[in-house]
């Protein structure tokens, strides 16, 4: 499933890094410039993506959720009427093709400010560690990846009470 998704954003300019960390907590990374989006891939399950993609938003700029089918897509959708769980891209992915049912909405927009900057920050360094080969792509970060709060990862400390109650489908 990630490959359209790829094929998605490389056609958009971003250049992306699957599974970066070698330990599947970043499904897919966009880098244009320096902007940085996060992609959560997930065959079904609408809440438990768009929660995956609230935890993560503290690492870019933007977040999406790419889900296998319109009908997916669409419970996504409709699991995040208000809140910051509108920001969240949704994308489905129709076989080879992708279709954005809801464009990315930066997640720290005007007046907002970035709660975790060191999040984003230790993931550019680690991205252009990457780009210039000290780091071998899809490397297990390790300690380089704990947080500066002592959680594992900070962007869990995020909170989803936004997500509209699961429906019966979900």
């Amino acid at each position: 499933m990630a490959a359209p998704v790829v094929r998605f954003l490389e056609r958009r300019g971003y250049r992306t890094y699957r599974d970066p960390d070698g330990k599947d907590y970043l499904d897919l990374v966009a880098r244009r410039g320096e902007e940085l989006g996060l992609v959560e891939l997930k065959l079904s399950a609408a809440r438990t993506v768009l929660g995956q993609a609230l935890r993560r938003r503290g690492w870019g700029d933007w977040v999406a959720v790419a889900l296998d089918g319109r009908r997916a897509a669409e419970r996504a959708l409709a699991a995040s009427p208000s809140g910051h769980s509108e920001r969240v891209g949704v994308l489905a992915v129709l076989g080879e093709e992708v279709e954005e049912l809801r464009p990315a909405a930066p997640v720290h927009g005007a007046g907002c400010f970035h709660p975790f900057p060191e999040l984003r920050a230790r993931l550019v360094l680690l991205l252009d560690a990457v780009d210039s080969g000290e780091l071998p792509a899809g490397i297990g970060w390790g300690a380089l990846w704990r947080s500066d709060s002592g959680g594992r990862h900070a962007g869990r400390e995020w909170r989803i009470e936004e997500l509209a109650p699961p429906s019966e489908s979900d």
